[in-house]
């Protein structure tokens, strides 16, 4: 048995001779180690150390990129209403449409600061060049699994409240869930998530019979799930219309999902949504820069307080399932069982348990206009 003095030294003659002990590693465990790396800013670098890192790189199968800001695929300058094509839109012909077009441009808040696309011909006036999503991704030639972070949640809350989201899309809307409450806390003594206490008790209230209450409609409580509902949506859309540069010339895609940093949505698309994505025409909404919603059933289910097991309380607990009007059941495979593992499987930890409950509620059938 050598000693690892000896060991040591041998290396170090290696070494001074030239010798890369690196290269005796394989090219497919260097892949399995920029496949855990996957983060496609740092594959970037990697690329850059050497000829053998640059030659493989581009095979990675799973990349995960986290966007600092988004760029238009327009090249607009900014991102106020004129730029998102909301000058000029037509006038909205629903009810809900109301309420869409007074809150787009809050929806639309991670797209805010929005540069030229570089190589747009704005380059020369701005201080610094950022690059597209699809052109940080250009030279990977073999994703599989992608998946993208945006820099915050697209839908603005107040403080307490708790709305999450969970949308697959293919050409279009495919289903959607929806979880949210008005307030959230611990019942143990800890951590205490507060809103305006009005707005808490007025919904806590009640026998809790599995009916909705009738102050629900008249406080605001529905109007509140409607603008839960539609502004989730449209973020939705909104991330699905960026990806399709992307998809388009990555082939190789089997999985995306396009979330923010605060976990509050996730956009979907599996090996069937990303085909359909492909092979079908997309369909834009009008308004901005986003793809259209079809009409929609909504399937509504309320609880005024819910406790879970963790000891987490949920005041105003609200799910809301949404599929297109004459669409398959879950946009994933057609029959009501994908769409009910889908809602179960939307999101983790309590709020899993949170969809749990609520799914065994009374449920209330609700009808939306595509916009």
């Amino acid at each position: 048995m050598q000693s690892k003095h000896r060991i040591f030294a041998e290396d170090l003659l290696l070494a001074a001779e030239g010798e890369d002990h690196f290269d005796r590693v394989p090219d497919s465990l260097v892949l399995i180690i920029f496949n855990k790396l996957a983060d496609a800013r740092s594959l970037g670098r990697c690329s850059a150390v050497s000829r053998r890192f640059n030659a493989l790189v581009p095979f990675v199968d799973d990349a995960c990129l986290r966007i600092d800001r988004v760029i238009p695929a327009d090249g607009a300058d900014g991102c106020g209403g004129d730029a998102l094509g909301l000058a000029g839109a037509p006038r909205p012909r629903a009810v809900l449409s109301h309420l869409l077009k007074s809150m787009l441009l809050a929806v639309l808040k991670p797209f805010a600061h929005c540069d030229a696309k570089s190589g747009g011909g704005g380059g020369k006036h701005a201080p610094q060049q950022h690059h597209s999503p699809a052109q940080v991704l250009k030279n990977f030639s073999s994703i599989r699994n992608l998946r993208m972070e945006l820099p915050v949640s697209d839908v603005g809350t107040d403080d307490g409240v708790i709305l999450k989201w969970k949308a697959v899309f293919g050409t279009t809307l495919q289903s959607c869930v929806i979880l949210g409450g008005t307030k959230v806390e611990k019942a143990a003594a800890g951590t205490h998530a507060s809103m305006p206490a009005a707005a808490a008790d007025s919904e806590s209230s009640g026998d809790d019979s599995g009916s909705i209450p009738e102050s629900f409609y008249t406080n605001g409580g529905l109007k509140l799930r409607v603008v839960w509902t539609i502004s989730s949506l449209i973020a939705a859309a909104t991330r699905h219309y960026l990806l399709r540069e992307i998809v388009k010339e990555h082939p190789t895609l089997e999985q995306v999902a396009l979330t923010d940093a605060q976990g509050q949505g996730t956009l979907a698309m599996g090996r069937d949504q990303l085909k359909e994505f492909r092979d079908k025409p997309l369909a834009s909404a009008a308004a901005a820069n986003r793809t259209q919603v079809p009409a929609c059933n909504m399937k509504l289910r309320y609880a005024p307080m819910l406790e879970l097991s963790d000891g987490t309380r949920i005041h105003g607990a609200t799910l809301v399932v949404i599929k297109p009007v004459g669409g398959e059941a879950g946009g994933i495979g057609g029959g009501r069982k994908e769409l009910d593992d889908f809602v179960a499987d939307a999101f983790d930890g309590p709020f899993r348990e949170a969809v749990g409950v609520l799914s065994k509620r009374r449920t209330y059938l609700l009808e939306m206009n595509g916009f």
